[in-house]
């Protein structure tokens, strides 16, 4: 079942519909990134004074996020496990499906539709409680990945600010000992260096990877609720 399910929602890369939600993901990151450039002028200095690495700024920013297989299955997946006995949604998007190359405009498909599913049994009523089903799966889907994220950053991003901050105390400590530290305080801005860059690059990965699934999930439902529209004003 999971994989007819699949070919129920997964579109080919030039769908329009698709297109439309990775622009809009992009074009909110690009604004994101805009904002943050837009800094208060400052008086120029007389001479500049270099930054340490605990004080650079991460070049690396997350992505627009995309459609991915990886959330498309679980989701898709999601539905699957929690599929509803008999005929429901998922079968009278099936025979939506069955009929879009007809020669027939959409309202007369949605009804040519439903005319099969009245014979398996189905009602507008039925139809659109079942579609709702599947939203509120996907949500629950949602409220899952939310966890998970919170999660994924505390341990991949959480432990290496606090000991980011630890190094940048540290630092500023050593800097007022006298010259037999020296070394010590290089060791300690090289080692902050590369957890600015760990950070830097988990922080990168978490958001790509939580663009991904909102991009994925828009996708879903976007499909279900245009469905439900459609049903509530062909289907009387």
């Amino acid at each position: 079942m999971f994989d007819k399910i699949k070919k129920l929602f997964v579109v080919e890369d030039d769908d329009p519909l698709k297109k439309a939600l990775e622009q809009k993901s992009q074009e909110e990151a690009e604004a994101t990134n805009a904002a943050e450039e837009i800094v208060p002028s400052r008086p120029a200095s007389k001479a500049a004074t270099p930054q340490s690495p605990t004080n650079q700024t991460p070049t690396a920013t997350p992505t627009g996020g995309k459609v991915t297989d990886k959330f498309m299955n679980i989701l898709l997946g999601a539905m699957d496990k929690n599929n509803l006995d008999g005929f429901d949604y998922l079968e009278y998007k099936q025979s939506l499906q069955s009929l879009q190359n007809m020669d027939m405009d959409e309202a007369t498909r949605y009804q040519s539709a439903f005319a099969m599913a009245k014979t398996m049994g189905a009602t507008p009523k039925n139809l659109l409680e079942t579609a709702n089903h599947y939203l509120n799966i996907l949500k629950t889907e949602e409220q899952k990945f939310g966890q998970a994220l919170v999660s994924q950053k505390d341990k991949q991003i959480g432990n290496r600010q606090q000991r980011l901050d630890q190094l940048a105390k540290s630092v500023e400590h050593k800097k007022k000992q006298i010259e037999q530290l020296t070394k010590e305080i290089e060791a300690n801005e090289q080692e902050s260096a590369q957890i600015k860059e760990q950070i830097t690059d988990s922080t990168v990965k978490v958001e790509n990877t939580k663009n991904n699934f909102v991009v994925t999930y828009q996708l879903l439902t976007s499909q279900i609720q245009e469905d439900i529209r459609k049903m509530q004003s062909y289907l009387k």
